[in-house]
């Protein structure tokens, strides 16, 4: 059974989605390319969410990672012609990545 389409409201209802975090991140690293990450409960609602975030950083790009995703250590392999600028994972855990080099 397909899953019903729900607002960001609703949504915010039952998960804790920090997006005024994230769009403060976005704005405070000047990203123009975003890579969305969500885990399978979370990927119904992908555009929903990614949508949300596109109405409040104008002139940002945002890519959601429709491969797997198996905790917080589940970086993406992102292809290097993307040049994305930040990577923003859903999930249970937090993690900070400033200052690290990303490499698969």
């Amino acid at each position: 059974m397909p899953r019903e389409k729900k607002t960001i409201s609703e949504l915010e209802q039952k998960y804790d989605l920090e997006l005024g975090k994230i769009v403060e991140n976005i704005k405070k690293e000047k990203a123009k390319k975003v890579l969305l990450q969500f885990p399978d409960g979370l990927k119904p609602y992908a555009t929903t969410i990614a949508d949300e975030l596109e109405s409040k950083c104008k002139n940002v790009e945002f890519f959601i990672w429709l491969g797997s995703c198996y905790g917080a250590c589940d970086i993406p392999s992102v292809p290097e012609n993307l040049k994305v600028d930040l990577i923003v994972q859903f999930g249970h855990s937090s993690w900070n990545y400033k200052d690290k080099e990303l490499s698969s």
